[in-house]
C-alpha cells in the first residue's frame, strides 16, 4: 500500500465529489498488502522508528508487523498468557485499539461471546506495543444479559481539551460513549454519564466498531453497520457522521441523525470485496488511513486486510 498522495492532487474537487459512493463502482480496491493479511477488526499503529504494528481479533489478539505498510508477517498474540479474568466472559479478545499516550502504547479490547452481551472491555498498557510485553490492567466497562447495549468493540478518543472518551457497542440500543480518566484509563468518576451516539431504532439493530476522529473543526463518527462474519454472504458496510461535540449528535451527510439510522457510506461491498468492516483509523505520514477486513470473494470469503487512504477535501471522509 505505496500510494501516496500525488496521485489525489491532481484531481479535481468536483471530481472527488461525485465520487462519493453511490454506486459499486465509486468504491476503490484496497491498497496492495501481502504476506499475513488475514485478519479480522484491525486495529494498527506507526512507531516512531517507522515500524508498524497491527492488532486484531483472536486468541491473546493477534499480531502482525511491517516495515513498508505492504508486506505482513505474523508474530505471537499480544498475550501469550491470558489473563484469568478473560474466562468469565470467553476465551479469546476481540477488536483492539491501540494508540499512544504519555510514552506508553495502549491497547483497550474487548472479551466476549459472539451474538451475546455479557461482555467486557479490558485495557493493556506497554513500552513497545510488541507481542509478550503488555500489562493488562484488568477491566474497564462491562454489559450483562439484562443490559441494553454490548460492552466490545472499544475506541479511546482523547481530544483537544485533553478530555478521554470511549466509544463502544454492538447492536441492542447502538453505540455508546463514557468519559475516561487519563490517569488510570478507566472510567471518569466526575462524569457517569453513557452517552448514546448512534443507533437504529427501527429494523436491524446491526451498528457496531465506533472509531471516533476530529478533523477540520468536527468529530467524526465512523461505524460498521449490518452483519459480519458470513463469509461471502456478509453484508457489513462502514458509515460515518459528524458532529460539533464528541458527544454528538452526529448527523449524516443528510442531516439524518446517527441515533436515527443515519450514515454517510464509506466503505460498501464491490466486487470480491464483500462486506467491508471492523474499521480504524490512523494517520500516516501520507495522510490518514482507513484499515478494516474485508471478506474475498475470490479467495472462499476469507477475511483480509484492507487499507486505503482518505481524503477530506469535501468536508467527508472519501476512501480512494
Amino acid at each position: 500500500m505505496n500510494r501516496t498522495r500525488t496521485a489525489l492532487l491532481a484531481v479535481p474537487a468536483a471530481l472527488l465529489l461525485a465520487l462519493v459512493p453511490g454506486s459499486a463502482s465509486a468504491y476503490p480496491n484496497p491498497g496492495t498488502v501481502t504476506g499475513a493479511v488475514v485478519v479480522h477488526d484491525p486495529t494498527m499503529i506507526r512507531t516512531s522508528a517507522g515500524r508498524y504494528l497491527l492488532y486484531a481479533t483472536g486468541g491473546g489478539l493477534g499480531h502482525r508487523t511491517s516495515t513498508d505498510r505492504t508486506a505482513f508477517t505474523a508474530g505471537a498474540d499480544a498475550f501469550t498468557t491470558k489473563p484469568a479474568w478473560w474466562a468469565s466472559y470467553a476465551t479469546e479478545a476481540w477488536a483492539p485499539d491501540i494508540s499512544y499516550h504519555g510514552g506508553k502504547y495502549l491497547m483497550y479490547y474487548a472479551v466476549s461471546k459472539f451474538g451475546e452481551n455479557t461482555s467486557a472491555i479490558g485495557l493493556a498498557g506497554s513500552t513497545t506495543g510488541l507481542p509478550g510485553s503488555w500489562t493488562d490492567y484488568g477491566v474497564v466497562y462491562t454489559s450483562t444479559s439484562g443490559s441494553d447495549y454490548n460492552a466490545i468493540d472499544p475506541n479511546l478518543f482523547v481530544d483537544d481539551d485533553g478530555k478521554w472518551w470511549l466509544s463502544f457497542g454492538s447492536w441492542w440500543t447502538g453505540i455508546k460513549m463514557i468519559r475516561i480518566d487519563p490517569s488510570t484509563g478507566k472510567r471518569y468518576a466526575g462524569d457517569t454519564t453513557r452517552y448514546s451516539i448512534a443507533s437504529r431504532p427501527t429494523g436491524s439493530k446491526a451498528v457496531e466498531a465506533p472509531y471516533v476522529v476530529k478533523r477540520n473543526g468536527y468529530y467524526y463518527l465512523f461505524a460498521s453497520y449490518d452483519v459480519c462474519c458470513q463469509g461471502t454472504g456478509s453484508t457489513y458496510k462502514v458509515k460515518v457522521g459528524r458532529a460539533t461535540s464528541v458527544t454528538g449528535p452526529y448527523r449524516d451527510r443528510n442531516g439524518v441523525a446517527m441515533t436515527n439510522n443515519g450514515g454517510t457510506p464509506v466503505l460498501e461491498s464491490h466486487g470480491s470485496v464483500i462486506g467491508p468492516g471492523g474499521q480504524s483509523v490512523m494517520h500516516d505520514v501520507d495522510g490518514d488511513l482507513i484499515v478494516y477486513h474485508y471478506y474475498d470473494g475470490n479467495d472462499g470469503g476469507t477475511p483480509k486486510l484492507g487499507v486505503n487512504l482518505l481524503d477530506w477535501s469535501t468536508g467527508w471522509p472519501v476512501a480512494y
